[in-house]
């Protein structure tokens, strides 16, 4: 199987290589639905400046990218697709969000790559690019079982991609002993927290334990109850790794709770989400080591510096992934012999991108990520 995808990979990068000697007879046209106008217009711009980068390295004038604007509502994305559908185009990267996505289906004859990472797609005609949660879950799976980690628990938040989670759970197959959802209102979360880990049966444990030790005859008792006082709690819990559905501040109140009632990312695994490589991290000393799936982070970083350098601002996380798309849906056109249909996302293909190896079957793309720790101030890669 890792000959199978060595080979493939290796010819999606001599085609990328050499994309520059190839001319198709007619022009390559890929639509491009992105918010030009309005309050996310930003998040647009950057993504028309990625996918230039991306047809500058593919260098070959056949290739065109013919953006339209969504201003970020349902009815202005549905218009600007007929208005690329009506010049022919077949493959549509965008929308953005995945409210825009509602429509779409009445252009049955177009492919969109919307940019979302949500995995519910509103009709079949919808490939949803971003990277799901199905993705990061398949790589936490991985390093599950190459650490020999069996008892995990799952932390979801009380919000509106816990079903998403719940399905990305069921699809990866990820061995859970269960899934808590949780309330982020931090005068609530703490509770909550104490009640998973039993801190009032270990806290009232300990206090047992030293009345004991103080009624005991036992020679070396105030000793023991010496060390016992430096305690917070006393007994274990039924897990050893617990994996935690949530960012920014929210993911720091859990770890931070979980803190409060002697949970120790020194002695069980705190897992997460992918952190797209938040620097906030690396100040939160106390919740180190602390593990998530991700993009390729050299990679990341070498494109960031060349945007900065062309655009003199930094890129989003979605201008990353939309200079892949380009690449993808060129590559995928190329091994089709230059024809524009359905059938491109339908064949088992694996591609390696900068945001890490793309795999495409059935019309859904899923991410095989890179998996890191933050650890004394900085993120290892682990696999």
């Amino acid at each position: 199987m890792k000959k199978i995808i060595k080979i493939i990979l290796l010819l999606a990068l001599t085609f990328l290589i050499s994309i520059g000697h190839v001319f198709a007879v007619e022009k390559i046209k890929i639509g491009l639905l992105v918010p030009l106008t309005g309050k996310n217009s930003e998040i647009g711009q950057s993504i028309i400046k990625s996918t230039r980068l991306a047809i500058n390295k593919i260098n070959n004038p056949s290739i065109e990218i013919i953006p339209r604007d969504t201003q970020s509502n349902q009815k202005d994305t549905l218009k600007a697709a007929k208005e690329l559908a009506e010049l022919g185009i077949k493959i549509i990267i965008g929308p953005v969000f995945n409210e825009n996505l509602i429509y779409l289906d009445e252009l049955a004859d177009v492919t969109f790559l919307s940019l979302t990472n949500k995995d519910d797609n509103f009709s079949k005609n919808v490939i949803n690019a971003g990277i799901n949660a199905t993705s990061q879950l398949n790589t936490i799976k991985k390093f599950l079982e190459l650490s020999e980690i069996k008892k995990t628990i799952f932390l979801t938040p009380d919000v509106n991609d816990q079903n998403e989670i719940k399905k990305a759970i069921s699809a990866s197959k990820i061995k859970i002993i269960k899934n808590y959802t949780y309330n982020t209102d931090p005068t609530k979360l703490t509770q909550q927290i104490e009640k998973i880990t039993r801190y009032d049966i270990r806290k009232q444990n300990l206090e047992d334990e030293i009345v004991r030790l103080e009624k005991s005859n036992q020679s070396n008792k105030e000793q023991l109850i010496e060390r016992l006082k430096k305690r917070d709690t006393l007994g274990g819990v039924k897990f050893n790794s617990i994996i935690i559905a949530d960012f920014d501040e929210s993911l720091k109140s859990v770890t931070t709770s979980l803190l409060y009632t002697d949970i120790s990312p020194k002695k069980k695994y705190f897992i997460t989400l992918n952190q797209w490589f938040d620097r906030s991290l690396l100040e939160e000393a106390s919740v180190q080591p602390l593990y998530f799936p991700s993009i390729n982070k050299k990679n990341y970083e070498s494109f960031s510096v060349e945007y900065y350098e062309k655009f003199n601002q930094y890129p989003n996380q979605l201008s990353f992934l939309s200079f892949d798309l380009v690449g993808l849906v060129y590559y995928l056109i190329l091994q089709n012999n230059s024809i524009v249909d359905k059938e491109i996302f339908t064949k088992k293909t694996l591609f390696k991108g900068k945001v890490g190896i793309f795999e495409i079957k059935k019309n859904k793309i899923n991410h095989i990520l890179n998996f890191y720790k933050v650890e004394n101030g900085e993120f290892k890669k682990i696999f």
